[in-house]
């Protein structure tokens, strides 16, 4: 009995220690990134047109280059001159249905983009979300394309500081697309034809022409830089950061962290797609998909995060042009919002499981049938939420079979429980005969007491599907249910702790313990209430509190995901209620608490 209380201590008190390091550690500095992001937000808006004293050039580094010739260096410029020179340097406005911006003339930079269908919050009064950010703005997010020479070829190819000529076009939408032409000071004339269709999807045709009068080897590139690390989620079941699907190597992650301590991870491939994902929208490179290129992620420190820098290039196989010749070379170039059946269609087009780009994890073949069955009722709905419940019901009529015979076991097992409850006071002070006498009666009545088991464990999987996809799919993000539910990606607003909002105070976040999540309690409580309680008291006790412990855990998971498991148990415990009353075992929740206590009270008299 000393060594079942302290058993029971032991979980108590690691309890404790979780929720009194979410208050003590975790809150403080949450709220110190809180406080982080505000200066940075402000100082954003107060120096939106100030620039960095430092230019980036958007060739490939040449050392880390390997087994391909050096590009030549870009042109030393005076930080002054380039900031000045790029606040001034004209731009070709970008608009579509989804996206607005503009296209940087000074290095042909995609630097400016807002995804005109999103907002950064729920409020309908908060601003559309960017995603590709100017140079010398907090969260500068930016991509380009080019070609680069031999570092001893003496070209001067352009960088992020030459200004290229619009020649066709005046603003790029889905009808209209624009060409850019620089010629260099050796007769290099270069051209980039830019379109872009009605998602977000770019299309960069590049052409040089040889005016050079000898023979020269151009390499074509494409880079997505970002600099400073923005706020993640943190969590193993999303990957933020660099990310690519490169040919025969498949799928490569690399997050923030990794890229520091890294540095530089540089791989060859055919075929696939590379750049920088966040948790909703991603900046990613599309090469010519039946070409050779050499990918590469890499990663600068700096003395904070805000100054670190991050880059996803892809460098192709060079190009030799005799004097008067010309090459040209077709990439692709996507931001956006990672929308399903956007990404799918892309993925349908060309573009090697681009449809990763999505991260759907290792449960795949459950996750995302999962999505596009929810998806299905909500165009016949009008309410994720709604569709979350009818999906629910779907699932318990598929598992309908395995779960009623775990029912009808746990039913049986029931009525069992008075011979139970005698085999425990004939052997008292014999805890293997008990154990032996239990076992009889199961072979007898061929009983499996694992059987109860069966219909949480059947959840498990599907529980982590729909887990995967409230998390990670946008379009589950800003999705209102009904009431105080506006976001099912998010946790129920509401708390026990204020009264659910009647007290005037705000309460920590690990503290806030909903109606949603507290229906899910009770529901799970009573449902296992309707079970035999375990015939090992610590057992019995460890399951009175697994009620209360998931009420707590699952506050701070998604809405939508404690709506299904709220759901879920209450769908059983009606299935359960009739499979009970459909086999003469009487249904009364009071007895089987009496009867715990009974219990209780039998270990108190075994102890003396």
């Amino acid at each position: 009995m000393n060594d079942q209380n302290n058993f029971l201590l032991a979980v108590i008190l690691s309890l404790g220690v979780l929720l009194g390091w979410q208050f003590f550690v975790v809150e403080p500095r949450m709220g110190e990134e809180r406080a982080r992001q505000a200066d940075l937000a402000q100082k954003a808006s107060q120096d939106a047109d100030a620039q960095r004293t430092q230019q980036t050039a958007p060739t490939p580094s040449p050392s880390l280059t390997a087994g391909l010739p050096a590009p030549s260096a870009a042109k030393s410029v005076p930080p002054k001159s380039v900031n000045a020179a790029f606040a001034s340097a004209p731009r070709v406005r970008i608009e579509t249905a989804r996206l607005s911006g503009s296209l940087a003339l000074m290095g042909a930079r995609f630097d400016d983009l807002v995804l005109r269908q999103y907002r950064r919050s729920a409020d309908v009064a908060s601003p559309r979300q960017r995603l590709l950010i100017r140079e010398g703005e907090i969260g500068n997010w930016q991509a380009a394309h080019g070609w680069v020479a031999d570092a001893e070829s003496g070209l001067s190819m352009p960088d992020a500081n030459s200004v290229w000529q619009l020649v066709e076009g005046a603003v790029l939408t889905p009808t209209t697309p624009v060409t850019l032409r620089h010629v260099t000071a050796q007769g290099l004339i270069l051209t980039q034809r830019i379109s872009v269709d009605d998602d977000y999807m770019f299309t960069i045709v590049q052409s040089v022409r040889n005016g050079a009068r000898r023979s020269v080897t151009l390499y074509p590139f494409g880079q997505i830089s970002r600099v400073g690390r923005p706020e993640t989620t943190d969590l193993f079941i999303l990957h933020e950061g660099g990310v690519g699907f490169l040919g025969e190597i498949g799928l490569v992650e690399h997050g923030y962290g990794d890229l520091i301590d890294e540095g530089a991870v540089k791989q060859n491939a055919t075929g696939g797609w590379l750049g920088i994902t966040d948790k909703y929208w991603a900046a990613v490179l599309v090469p010519p998909q039946d070409e050779v290129y050499t990918a590469r992620f890499t990663g600068r420190a700096a003395a904070s995060h805000p100054d670190e820098r991050y880059r996803s290039d892809y460098l192709l196989t060079g190009r030799r042009l005799e004097n008067g010749a010309t090459a040209s070379v077709t990439s692709r170039f996507f931001a956006g919002a990672k929308v399903v059946d956007v990404i799918d269609a892309y993925a349908a087009d060309n573009i090697l499981r681009f449809d990763l780009m999505i991260d759907w994890g290792w449960f795949y073949f459950l996750t995302k049938p999962m999505f596009h069955a929810l998806h299905l009722f909500y165009t016949l709905l009008g309410n994720y939420g709604l569709s979350i419940l009818l999906v629910t019901v779907l699932i318990k009529l598929v598992f309908f079979p395995l779960a009623n015979r775990s029912y009808e076991t746990m039913a049986k097992m029931k009525k069992l429980q008075p011979r139970m409850v005698q085999i425990r006071e004939t052997h008292k002070d014999d805890r293997q005969a008990q154990q032996q006498a239990l076992v009889k009666i199961y072979r007898e009545e061929k009983l499996n007491p694992l059987a109860g088991c069966l219909p949480i464990l059947l959840q498990i999987p599907v529980f982590f599907a729909l887990y995967k996809v409230l998390f990670v799919t946008i379009d589950m993000r800003h999705q209102p249910f009904f009431g105080w539910v506006q976001d099912l990606s998010a946790p129920d607003p509401t708390s026990l702790f204020n009264l659910f909002g009647l007290l005037p105070y705000d309460v920590p976040s690990f503290l806030l313990i909903g109606v949603w999540p507290l229906f899910m309690g009770v529901t799970m409580f009573i449902q296992m209430q309707l079970n035999p309680p375990p015939p090992d008291p610590i057992q019995a006790r460890m399951f009175q509190l697994l009620p209360i412990f998931f009420t707590f855990i699952l506050a701070g998971f998604p809405a939508g995901l404690v709506i299904y498991w709220a759901w879920n148990n209450f769908l059983s415990i009606l299935q359960q209620g009739l499979i009970m009353h459909r086999n003469g075992v009487e249904i009364e929740l009071l007895s089987n608490l009496g009867l715990q206590r009974k219990a209780a009270a039998n270990d108190k008299n075994d102890q003396q």
